[in-house]
């Protein structure tokens, strides 16, 4: 292979492949051809040829003699276009004899795009190579602005896939304020709620007792003085206690610790439970006993636990006619305990049974003795009840009675 003296290559070069078994005939094609952005590399055989283009695939055009010795201008045309990465070189074949019909269909179908006949006219050939070095050009140039097309596309993929990146992140943070504030709205609800249902009834029974005390004073005797006067504290101090258990829950809430279950002897769990609504109970002259074996022990949160006996003892006081009862018990039932707050109330319709625990209605809860209810205490019951894993449900019966039957789970006694 002879190269020619030119080496400088630029992106606007145009490389051309000179295969002739006669030197004189590629120097005259050279010459003819030369050109600053001409680069010409030569062959004498096309075993040759294929060498080249072996190493080198990069070609503009290639102008291939037709009768050469061993392999012809056909055959070797018919190898090169073999290979996918030398199908867009268009080649130009040189030929001494006449364009011949079946000879052009032949060099066509062998891959040629035009055929030069010796002696060669060198303004003719520099106008058919012009033609196709101009191609290639305008070929170059679409490649690469399909490049860089391609790497805009890429660029622009990359800062999709990247903006939707952020775009999920940020929902995703989006997502935990908005659970979060959710959480917080529902801890406030629940310290409401727990402040509302709570402590309202032994504010009452406090009202009572020190109403009596300033209405008439000089006509109690001293025993009953006495009597109301400890009422009076003692109710004052629970509720002190109870407050500032609340004041304490809520704090754990908005640190996300508002769910502490530990081991607790549930029948001292609803003593504690039933200590404020004592004087409620008196005053109606209701009977409040707790008869929770002494051997049942639960895992529990000791303030929701609490939260949910008074609720629902609260709520079976005042549905409670005067002289009445209303009794505390619990069995085992498998991995959980089943406690049950029975009343000698007034009863609940079937209507008014089903929306107990109904988070969606905003009606108030009336019971038979017209007395009314916001319902909001039920709702607080069956949420703390959801948390230990257990599950709440009431049977009742107009004239006859209620009894709220919840599950919390059983530890064993160690």
């Amino acid at each position: 292979m002879n190269k020619a003296t030119k080496t400088k290559e630029s992106e606007t070069e145009i490389k051309i492949l000179l295969v002739d078994d006669n030197e004189n005939n590629l120097m005259s094609m050279e010459v003819a051809l030369e050109r600053a952005d001409y680069v010409f590399s030569k062959a004498t055989s096309g075993r040759e040829a294929l060498r080249i283009l072996l190493h080198e695939e990069d070609f503009s055009l290639i102008l291939l003699d037709v009768k050469m010795p061993t392999m012809d201008g056909y055959d070797t045309a018919e190898l090169i276009y073999q290979r996918d990465k030398l199908k867009q070189i268009p080649i130009i074949f040189i030929t001494a004899h006449d364009y011949e019909e079946a000879a052009m269909f032949k060099g066509y179908q062998a891959g040629a795009v035009d055929f030069i006949r010796k002696p060669f006219n060198p303004e003719m050939l520099r106008s058919k190579v012009a033609v196709f070095a101009e191609l290639h050009k305008k070929n170059q140039l679409l490649r690469q602005q399909e490049e860089k097309v391609k790497a805009i596309n890429n660029d622009l993929m990359l800062l999709n896939r990247e903006l939707e990146n952020r775009v999920s992140e940020r929902t995703s943070e989006l997502e935990t304020l908005n659970h979060e504030l959710k959480a917080l709205n529902l801890s406030k609800d629940k310290f409401l709620s727990v402040i509302s249902h709570d402590l309202r009834n032994p504010l009452t029974a406090l009202l009572a007792s020190s109403a009596k005390l300033s209405d008439d004073p000089e006509k109690l005797d001293p025993a009953k003085v006495k009597q109301l006067a400890q009422i009076i504290h003692r109710t004052s101090n629970k509720l002190l206690d109870q407050l500032n258990e609340v004041i304490d829950w809520a704090k754990k809430q908005s640190e996300k610790t508002n769910f502490n279950p530990e081991k607790l002897r549930l029948a001292e769990g609803i003593d504690v439970s039933l200590e404020l609504l004592k004087p409620n109970a008196t005053q109606k002259k209701i009977r409040l006993e707790n008869k929770t074996p002494k051997n049942i022990f639960v895992k529990a949160d000791s303030l929701m636990l609490r939260s949910i006996v008074q609720n629902l003892v609260t709520n079976a006081i005042k549905y409670t006619s005067e002289g009445g009862s209303v009794i505390i018990n619990a069995k085992p039932e498998g991995k959980m305990i089943r406690v049950f707050v029975e009343d000698s109330g007034v009863g609940m319709t079937e209507d008014i049974m089903n929306k107990l625990f109904n988070k969606d209605n905003n009606s108030s809860v009336t019971g038979t003795n017209n007395e009314m209810g916001t319902g909001l205490g039920l709702i607080l019951v069956n949420d703390f009840v959801a948390q230990h894993g257990g599950t709440i449900d009431v049977e009742s019966e107009v004239g006859s009675g209620t009894t709220f039957k919840f599950t919390i789970p059983a530890i064993k006694a160690t």
